[in-house]
This record gives structure tokens, C-alpha cells and sequence, in this order.
């Protein structure tokens, strides 16, 4: 079976260096092949639905044999290829039912708090109201999951592996939700494990206790950390000079520029053969609106730039750029972008003696690898407007 894009008829005019729709139905036949409608296998995890809010789809993921299928931090540490991770994720079936958002008391939402609550993938018996057929959609915020079919029956087959600290977090409900994300991040749980705990309704105070979709809980752990980090660089006396950080991460390149200032932080994203970009930004007294046009990228990737000032003990004003490229053939959800910056943070920055010299490497730089003006970007900061305008008491 040869399926193109009918405007390409698979000449790839679009540039990429592989189909997505390639990519997805040679996923279904794959799915199709070996999909069951009972199966014992392992849940990572639990995704809820937005659609039809506040009754929504809870859906329990699952597959026969794990293998990484729901591990970011594996994924980015080994470095996972687009292919391969639409791969495991097809496999992942969503196993779902329908509820309210404040309902908690029936027995599917229950066994669902409770896989959220582990912390390795748990091994469960499902059966489903009929055999799996594939359905994926690659969606910019969520990462991609296989079939959706009704959930019949479900049944936990083993003593889930719940840490200590969840179970105390989890069991105190007089304890905000917002508290309790900073304090398990502190302990070195990872947002992908608090967002499964926030969107099954497992932490806060217990009356305001309720499911959250899946791609909103991924926003508010990302924004509710990065808050909580902004309140302590912001009792660093020290700034950051002119640093450029460079990085990227399955064709999302990032660079952060750093000025030695107070925070306030501006994000661009752009396709390096698009003219358009999309634009947010942030003073020192942070944003009251959602950030309409880089949506949840804009608070993944601040961040992972927040945690390496806190790193640094130093704090700076910043300005991001996200370039994207044709490697990037797939969306795979916002973890991209916050690993992407990650590793560009990680990486020793250059320094610059003034911003002159710090600009004129970008403009170079970005000219050569991506063949990309980002002087059209530069043009429209409102961060770079103040620093140029704005003088310091040391300069007077």
C-alpha cells in the first residue's frame, strides 16, 4: 500500500525527510496486525480528554509489552528519533471512559488516580467494548497516542510501586496543589510524573480537587515551577553577562541570549522557511495573560532556562529563539521544546563584552547555519527596545 500527499504525490515538496503520513500509516497496519480486544499488559499513564469538558474522556494507556513507551526523560536521554517514538506511541492504546470532572467515585477513576500515583508502569488486565483500530494525532501539546476504544473492564494485577512522598502529597488534602508540585519537583520527581498526578485530580485542597485535560496540566505544572523558581532568582544580586546559549533537540534549535539585568523574558518561534513567527513576552513582574501565540512552549521553555539561572545563582533579562527546521517532521508534544532548551542551557555559553558584539555573532551564526535573517525577529523584541533605550546607574 503506497499512500502519499496528494499535492506531493510523494515527491516531498514540503521539504521534510520523511512523510508524516508514511510515517502514521505505516504505524497502522503495524497496530491493526496486532491489536487485541483483551489484553494484559502495562499502563504508564492516564490522558485526559478536554473535548466536551466538564464531562470529558479519561483514558488509560496501555500496551502488552512496554518498552519506554511513555518515558520523556528516556526519550531525550538516548535520544529517540521522531520515528521512533510515533512508533511506541501508536502502540499505546486508550483505553477510556466517560466522566465529570469532579467525579471521583466510581471504580474506573479510582484504579486511574492510582496509576498515576506510580511510579513504574503498573501491570493491568483490560477489556475493551472492541478490537483497537488505529487513530493517531499528532498533536503540538500532547504526545501522541494510539486507538481510542471504550473501556469495559479494567483490573490493577500487582502492587502498584507508589513512593513514599507521593503517597503523603497525594493523602493530604489540606495541602494546595501549587505546594505540592514545588515541593515533589524539589524531591526530584519530574514534570512528567507531576502532570499525571495534577490531571487525575490527586493533589490540592480536597474540595477543589478535579480533573484537568492533559494538555492544560502540562501548561500549569510547567507555569506553576517556573513561578516558583522566577520568586528565587530574583533574590540573586548578581546578573548574567552577554551570554549566548545554543542547542537543540530533534531539529528544534534554541538560542538564549542573556543580558545583565533583572528577569524578564521574551520567547520567538519561527520555521526557518516561514516569514511569519510567533511572539510572547514577560517583564519582572510576569505575565497576567496566557500566552496566546507560543502557547505551552513558552512556559516549558522558561523553565528549563529558569533552572539553569538558579543553577548559575544569577539572574538576567532573556531573550529566546526557537528556530525550527524540516528534521522536525512531526509534532511530538511541548517536552520537545523544554528538552531542547535544556540542552542548549546546558551547554557552556559564549560570552560576549558587550551587546553589540553578542548580536553580531547571532545575526552571523543564524545567517550561516539556517540561512534565516533573524534580524526580522531582533527587530521586534521589546526586550532589546529597553536595553538599547534604557540606561543603568553604572553607566552614567
Amino acid at each position: 500500500m503506497n499512500v502519499q500527499c496528494y499535492e506531493c504525490k510523494g515527491r516531498l515538496y514540503c521539504g521534510r525527510k520523511v512523510c508524516p503520513i508514511r510515517a502514521k500509516v505505516n504505524s497502522q497496519k503495524k497496530v491493526n496486525l496486532n491489536s487485541k480486544q483483551d489484553f494484559f499488559g502495562k499502563a504508564p499513564n492516564v490522558f485526559i480528554g478536554r473535548f466536551g469538558y466538564p464531562n470529558i474522556n479519561v483514558g488509560i494507556l496501555g500496551t502488552e509489552e512496554y518498552k519506554n513507551h511513555d518515558d520523556v526523560p528516556v526519550w531525550s536521554k538516548e535520544n529517540y528519533q521522531i520515528g521512533k517514538i510515533i512508533g511506541l506511541r501508536t502502540e499505546l492504546i486508550n483505553s477510556r471512559f466517560k466522566t465529570s470532572i469532579k467525579n471521583f467515585q466510581n471504580k474506573f477513576m479510582e484504579i486511574s488516580q492510582e496509576l498515576s500515583m506510580a511510579s513504574r508502569p503498573t501491570d493491568v488486565e483490560i477489556n475493551l467494548q472492541k478490537r483497537p483500530e488505529f487513530s493517531l494525532s499528532l498533536n503540538q501539546d500532547v504526545s501522541p497516542h494510539g486507538a481510542n476504544v471504550e473501556l469495559q473492564k479494567v483490573r490493577i494485577t500487582e502492587n502498584s510501586k507508589i513512593p513514599t512522598k507521593i503517597q503523603k502529597v497525594v493523602d493530604d488534602i489540606d495541602f494546595k496543589s501549587q505546594d505540592a508540585l514545588n515541593l515533589l519537583y524539589k524531591k526530584n520527581f519530574d514534570e512528567h510524573y507531576l502532570t499525571r498526578l495534577l490531571s487525575v485530580g490527586n493533589l490540592g485542597i480536597k474540595k477543589d480537587r478535579r480533573l484537568v485535560p492533559t494538555r492544560w496540566s502540562i501548561t500549569a505544572v510547567d507555569d506553576t515551577l517556573g513561578k516558583n523558581l522566577i520568586n528565587e532568582i530574583k533574590d540573586y544580586n548578581n546578573h548574567l553577562g552577554y551570554n549566548v546559549f545554543f542547542g537543540s533537540h530533534l531539529g528544534n534549535y534554541y538560542i538564549v541570549m542573556t543580558f545583565p539585568d533583572v528577569w524578564s523574558y521574551e520567547l520567538f518561534e519561527t520555521h526557518v522557511q516561514s516569514p511569519r513567527y510567533m511572539h510572547d513576552v514577560e517583564g519582572y513582574t510576569g505575565r497576567k495573560t496566557y500566552a496566546q501565540e507560543t502557547a505551552g512552549g513558552y512556559y516549558s521553555v522558561r523553565l528549563a532556562i529558569l533552572e539553569q539561572l538558579k543553577q548559575l545563582k544569577r539572574q538576567a533579562k532573556v531573550i529566546c529563539i526557537r528556530l525550527i527546521t524540516n528534521e522536525y517532521w512531526a509534532p511530538l508534544g511541548v517536552w520537545v521544546t523544554r528538552e531542547a532548551a535544556r540542552n542548549a542551557m546546558s551547554n557552556k555559553s559564549l560570552e560576549f563584552s558587550s551587546k553589540e558584539l553578542m548580536l553580531k555573532y547571532i545575526t552571523h551564526l543564524v545567517k550561516k547555519k539556517f540561512n534565516y535573517d533573524v534580524n526580522k525577529l531582533l527587530s521586534n523584541s521589546q526586550i532589546l527596545k529597553e536595553v538599547k533605550t534604557q540606561k543603568k546607574l553604572w553607566e552614567f
